[in-house]
């Protein structure tokens, strides 16, 4: 591909979408992923929420003066890796460095083009009352992964992050049908967090069963220990999806022939009940409100 200043694309369709991210992250190199892969799954999943097949994206780097080249390099291959998995093109990219100290190592900003299908509106304000609420993965491996890396806190078991890239996926998930109401990566704020926004922008009650939540053993222990409710912790490889009755159960059997989709299941209802709130319905019978995520549980960490 010639070097030039801006990437001529061919593009025919006349249904676009378009998104643009920045990503941070402490450390840059964590258990299953780096700050590449990262930016490349996370501007895929972005695009792939609204129903898109991601095609091209953009990727800018700041770095501070004295980062590593050999780092660079390894965090470039990444994201390579990472879009031929998502089988997107990065088309366009730019490189700037900043004195030290003003910087945190590295920064990516990238942009990312997908094109959107005729029939397919996938939107937060969509939930409808009676449709089931899916997700595609376990809880909390990514927000565990970064914050449990950063120091040594004599974990007997490593985490590994979930980051991937998701448009697979949808593709799968559309194939059953393209009337999926909503889909959302449930990253900063965790699933809680995604789960209010929809309540509130559909004016629905979200109610969530406990017991089919999927979260594993080893994430429970390190939020315990930590102090953090896993519903709130960041993911990058898992999606919510409100999906209605009839379909839901299709549509987690052909998320299972997808490797990222493997560990996904109904989790709740969408109903009339407490317009605007999220309700958990507990292993021990009672129910209580998830809120919204007050402040900012586990900063820095997509």
């Amino acid at each position: 591909m010639p070097l030039n200043d801006s990437a001529i694309l061919d593009i025919p369709s006349s249904r676009l979408a378009f998104t643009t991210d920045s990503f941070v992250v402490d450390p840059i190199f964590f258990p299953g992923g780096d700050i590449g892969r990262l930016a490349v799954c996370g501007t895929v999943n972005d695009l792939s929420m609204v129903g898109a097949k991601p095609l091209f994206l953009s990727a800018g780097f700041i770095l501070e003066e004295g980062f590593l080249l050999e780092d660079l390099e390894r965090i470039i291959r990444s994201a390579k890796d990472a879009a031929d998995e998502a089988e997107i093109k990065i088309v366009t990219g730019d490189t700037k460095v900043v004195q030290r100290g003003n910087a945190d190592g590295i920064f990516i900003n990238t942009s990312g083009i997908g094109v959107v299908r005729e029939g397919v509106s996938a939107s937060t304000a969509r939930a409808k009352t009676g449709d089931r609420i899916i997700v595609s993965g376990s809880l909390g491996c990514h927000g565990m992964a970064v914050v449990t890396s950063r120091e040594d806190l004599g974990f007997m078991t490593k985490i590994r992050s979930d980051v991937a890239p998701l448009n697979h996926l949808v593709e799968k998930m559309l194939e059953v049908t393209d009337q999926i109401h909503v889909m959302r990566d449930a990253t900063r704020g965790g699933v809680a967090t995604v789960l209010n926004e929809i309540a509130e922008q559909a004016g629905v009650c979200i109610e969530l069963d406990e017991e089919r939540i999927p979260i594993s053993e080893e994430v429970k222990g390190a939020c315990e220990i930590l102090g953090f409710d896993p519903l709130y912790v960041a993911n990058e490889g898992v999606l919510v999806a409100s999906v209605e009755p009839e379909k839901a159960e299709k549509v987690v059997e052909a998320m299972k022939c997808v490797p990222a989709g493997k560990e996904s299941r109904i989790i709740g209802t969408v109903t009339g009940t407490h317009r605007g709130r999220v309700v958990l319905h507990t292993l021990i019978g009672s129910h209580r409100i998830v809120d919204k995520l007050s402040g900012e549980q586990l900063p820095r960490i997509c």
